[in-house]
């Protein structure tokens, strides 16, 4: 990865993400595809000053959709992490508070 902005694509905020930071302190963001652990630990603490304690990654498939007149479509393949910080370490602007 050369920039720490083409790592880190946008931050996800879901219900199910929102519950995620109330319950473990998770954050979760879209990351790019080949993306490793250890460039979005860095990209991150880099980006907001935090301390990373732990990255876990998952590969979402793209689903099948149909678009125009019943022609198949394919949405693309993406990649999701998910950070924990440091106790005491917040990231500011996520998109809820906490």
């Amino acid at each position: 990865m050369s920039t720490l902005h083409r790592t880190i694509v946008r931050p996800i905020v879901t219900e199910r993400t929102s519950a995620a930071y109330q319950a473990r302190g998770e954050y979760v963001f879209e990351v790019a595809t080949d993306a490793t652990k250890p460039a979005i630990r860095q990209a991150i603490e880099r980006l907001f000053g935090v301390k990373v304690t732990g990255v876990w990654t998952m590969n979402a498939r793209g689903k099948t959709r149909r678009v125009g007149r019943g022609a198949a479509g394919r949405r693309p393949n993406w990649k999701k992490a998910f950070v924990t910080l440091r106790e005491g370490d917040k990231i500011e602007g996520y998109g809820f508070e906490g």
